[in-house]
């Protein structure tokens, strides 16, 4: 299923470790960018919904891409939200987009069976089945909480009287 929220679980775990150097806007929309693909081949009919996008070539061309939309995208509506927004580096940008993009195949590869991550260097799947959709469901979901509770808990604790 295109743009599963599962994907926004690690992001989460990022954004608590990165903190100002990771963005989870940005990140959050690569994931959107990168399942275009997948969601118009689904609307044609196609048997294989995951193509190049779903490579980590296509990973890097579409978080390139997700990197220049995703700062001045992300300032403007922080901003606009009347969210504290200071600004984040072209760095942090990119960065974010390719973690977004990279972990997404990564995730997918796990999953789909027609993820070819390596193509066109290779045509195998060698991440396949490495887990269970269920155990990766579940510990994608685990990091969205964890992502949670990191925030929440360095409040509480600065917030200690």
């Amino acid at each position: 299923m295109p743009f599963t929220p599962f994907h926004l679980g690690p992001g989460a775990v990022f954004k608590v470790v990165g903190g100002d150097r990771f963005s989870f806007m940005v990140f959050g929309g690569s994931q959107v960018l990168i399942d275009l693909e997948p969601a118009l081949r689904l609307l044609t009919g196609s048997v294989i919904l995951h193509g190049f996008t779903h490579t980590f070539i296509g990973a890097l061309l579409i978080g390139t891409l997700a990197g220049v939309i995703g700062k001045p995208i992300s300032e403007r509506v922080l901003c606009g939200m009347d969210i504290p927004c200071h600004g984040f580096t072209w760095t942090v940008s990119f960065m974010s987009a390719y973690i977004g993009t990279v972990s997404h195949v990564i995730l997918d590869a796990i999953m789909h069976w027609d993820v070819k991550p390596w193509y066109p260097f290779a045509l195998s799947n060698p991440l396949l089945g490495l887990i269970s959709d269920g155990w990766l469901d579940l510990l994608c979901l685990a990091c969205g909480v964890l992502g949670l509770i990191g925030p929440v808990g360095r409040w509480a604790w600065a917030n200690w009287e």
